[in-house]
């Protein structure tokens, strides 16, 4: 079970970046859609989308180019964007404290969490998010998609520091987790943001030790250029207007969610028949790998 929630908990928390004063769909009511579109779908692949996401004329639809992808992105992601804008999203607002749930389909660059974070830096707090192509893509026009909806869905700018901060910290989380797991680097960094607001942060070098101490009770070992590329991140948030005590309680709910629907009689039904099956599977592999040494 700690196995399972710390898994569980790794994707979640790194919904958690920067609290913004914001809030998207702040004028919204539950229901209300608003659909992206990448600009270089053809139409065929346009009507399967929107069909495929549920869309209709009441839904409001932003198209995405690939210009906007490396004007959002193409400091951090370079030619990984590539050059054509494909994915597309559906945000579908909920009611308030339901949280953000993000599911995705033929992405393979972004992560939910990525999307995620690129949302909370934007003052999102309660949405359904949807990203989707018609083939694998990498999900940056998808990403792209959900930053431009909030700036015209409440008619203002985020700021381009906001932006490349938050950009910055999904990139970076992205590449530390595929050397040390995705779990891992997002518990750090979620770590770091939850002690920023208790420590007394006055130099580059109480960063670094902060960043140091919480990766050494992790059983983490950052590189030299991990660590510098981290102490230049959140040196950079921390010039930001973030409520620090906000994301705090962020993460807090989260963990606080996390362990009733861990403790919840359907999840733990769930995982007593998942965990059944795979102690069988293995009886049963056991079993067939006995009767090849026996047959050798």
């Amino acid at each position: 079970m700690k196995t399972l929630k710390k898994s569980i908990l790794g994707c979640i928390a790194a919904l958690f970046v920067l609290s913004a004063p914001a809030t998207m769909f702040a004028n919204a009511a539950k229901g209300d859609v608003i659909v992206t579109l990448g600009e270089d779908l053809d139409e065929e692949e346009r009507n399967g989308l929107l069909d495929e996401m549920n869309a209709d004329d009441s839904s409001e639809i932003i198209t995405v180019s690939n210009e906007e992808e490396y004007e959002y992105l193409g400091e951090y992601l370079g030619d990984d964007i590539g050059s054509n804008a494909i994915s597309s999203s559906k945000i579908t607002v909920t009611e308030v404290g339901a949280g953000l749930n993000v599911e995705t389909n033929n992405i393979t660059k972004v992560s939910n969490g990525m999307y995620a974070n690129a949302l909370i830096t934007a003052g999102v707090e309660d949405a359904d998010i949807y990203v989707t192509a018609p083939y694998p893509v990498s999900g940056t026009a998808g990403l792209t998609g959900l930053i431009k909806a909030y700036e015209i869905q409440n008619d203002i700018d985020i700021s381009e520091d906001q932006k490349q901060v938050a950009n910055e910290e999904m990139v970076k989380t992205s590449e530390l987790g595929e050397r040390i797991g995705m779990e891992e680097a997002t518990e750090l960094i979620t770590r770091v943001k939850e002690e920023l607001g208790d420590e007394q942060i006055e130099s580059e070098e109480d960063l670094r030790n902060l960043i140091e101490r919480i990766a050494d009770e992790l059983g983490i070992e950052l590189t030299e250029e991990e660590m510098d590329g981290l102490v230049s991140l959140f040196n950079r948030m921390q010039d930001l207007n973030i409520d620090w005590n906000q994301v705090q309680d962020q993460i807090s709910d989260v963990r606080d969610n996390l362990d009733e629907f861990l403790n919840r009689e359907d999840t733990q039904s769930f995982i007593s028949s998942f965990l059944d099956f795979i102690n069988q599977l293995i009886d049963s592999l056991r079993g067939w790998f006995d009767g090849e040494g026996e047959s050798a």
